[in-house]
Parts: structure tokens; C-alpha cells; sequence
């Protein structure tokens, strides 16, 4: 895998609010892929973030794919909310729907790509019989609910048996699933994670935590650090 196949992927959990568009658009100059998005709703998790408004406010900010990340209860009810506000991916976690074929249809028939959440301790089994629905996996490396938190080491011995699972469809069916990670994903950590298997990197504090202004659009320095690791992986 070269070094542009990997998705960086900065969560704007941790950017500043009061200047989302200005953060929307710096991150993505200075190097990032695509935009993360938590919505939590403060039931499924404890917290309440942003919804479908903010979506489509920073839609015009940026041309790069916008990655939702639900991590509410129900979900079916909010999907259309999200792609009709300009979401390009839209994941779940499994838990949250009643009927995960279906959840993952609303998705892709709203003209999205779809994927679905692991937490920590959630078995992959949920991916079988569905994976032709599905365009990403996401892992969380720790648990949902609040940025800043230390990367769960025992999520890279989960990403190897996603990977290995998605390999196998691969091989299949002939279509690559992307393997997503969010929580904990960090300079020094990124090269460990991307030899597990993981192809989309989701940063929150350790992106928006580390602008400087001495960089042209802010972020340069920290994506570049990034980037850095991720192409010694892929030598």
C-alpha cells in the first residue's frame, strides 16, 4: 500500500467551534482527507454533540469527503437528515439499529457510502452476511463519548482479524473495504497502527491540539508528522 492510500481523517470534535468553516478548511489544506464528524446523542453515549445543521454548514467549506460518525440511538430515523445535508460516509454502530441489513440499505439508497462501529468490546461478527453493504469498517481504540482519550492497545490484535476478514472478501468479491480507527491515534502510534491493517485514521486532539500558528494553514506541521510515519509503513 503506498502512502496516499492511507486516510487521515481529523475529527472536528476536537477543533474550535467558534471558527468550525476557517478549521474545516485549514485541516484540509494542510494535507488531511477527509472531515470526521461525531454526532453523539447523550443517550447512546454520554455526551451531546452536533447534528445535521453543523453538517450542512460546513458543507461549503470543503470538497472532501465528510465522515459521519453516529453514535446514537435509534439511527434510522437520522440518516436521511445527514445525507441530505451533504455526508459523503455514514457509519453505525451495530448496537444502536434494530435491523443492521436495513440500517446499512437507508445509507447506501440515500446515495452514501456505508460502514459500521465496533466499540472496544463489540465482536466482529456483526460484519457477517453484510459485508456487500458495507464500504468501511471503523474500530474504536477507545470508548465512545469523549475526544483525548489513550489508545486501547488491545484494539491492534482486533484490527488484524478485521483486516484479515475484509482480505478475505476481498479476494472474494473484489472489492476493498476500508479499515477505519478512531480514538488515541497519535505520531507516535500511527505506523504501529497502520501494520495492523488500518487504512483511515480518525485525530482529533492530536491534530487540532498541535496547530501552530507558524504553519500556513495551521495544521501543516502535525499532518505532515502523519504522513511521515504512514509512508515508512508503506516502503
Amino acid at each position: 500500500m503506498s502512502a496516499r492510500d492511507f486516510i487521515i481523517a481529523p475529527s472536528l470534535l476536537s477543533a474550535n467551534f467558534a471558527k468550525l468553516g476557517e478549521e474545516v478548511a485549514n485541516v484540509i489544506a494542510s494535507g488531511a482527507d477527509w472531515i470526521h464528524f461525531d454526532v453523539m446523542d447523550n443517550h447512546y453515549v454520554p455526551n451531546l454533540t452536533i447534528g445535521p445543521l453543523v453538517c450542512e454548514a460546513i458543507r461549503p467549506c470543503t470538497s472532501a469527503p465528510i465522515d459521519i460518525h453516529l453514535m446514537v440511538k435509534p439511527v434510522d430515523r437520522i440518516i436521511p437528515d445527514f445525507a441530505k445535508a451533504g455526508a459523503n460516509i455514514i457509519t453505525f454502530h451495530p448496537e444502536a439499529s434494530e435491523h443492521v441489513d436495513r440500517s446499512l440499505s437507508l445509507i447506501r439508497d440515500a446515495g452514501c457510502q456505508a460502514g459500521l462501529v465496533f466499540n472496544p468490546a463489540t465482536p466482529l461478527d456483526y460484519m457477517e452476511y453484510v459485508l456487500d453493504k458495507v464500504d468501511v469498517i471503523l474500530l474504536m481504540s477507545v470508548n465512545p463519548g469523549f475526544g483525548g482519550q489513550k489508545f486501547i492497545p488491545g484494539t491492534l490484535a482486533k484490527a488484524k482479524q478485521a483486516r484479515a476478514r475484509l482480505d478475505a472478501y476481498e479476494q472474494q468479491s473484489g472489492r476493498r473495504i476500508r479499515l477505519e480507527i478512531d480514538g488515541g491515534v497519535n505520531v507516535g502510534n500511527i505506523a504501529e497502527i497502520a501494520r495492523a491493517g488500518v487504512d483511515a485514521f480518525v485525530a482529533g486532539s492530536a491534530v487540532y491540539g498541535a496547530g501552530q500558528d507558524s504553519d500556513p494553514q495551521r495544521y501543516n506541521s502535525i499532518i505532515a508528522a502523519l504522513r511521515a510515519e504512514l509512508l515508512a509503513v508503506s516502503r
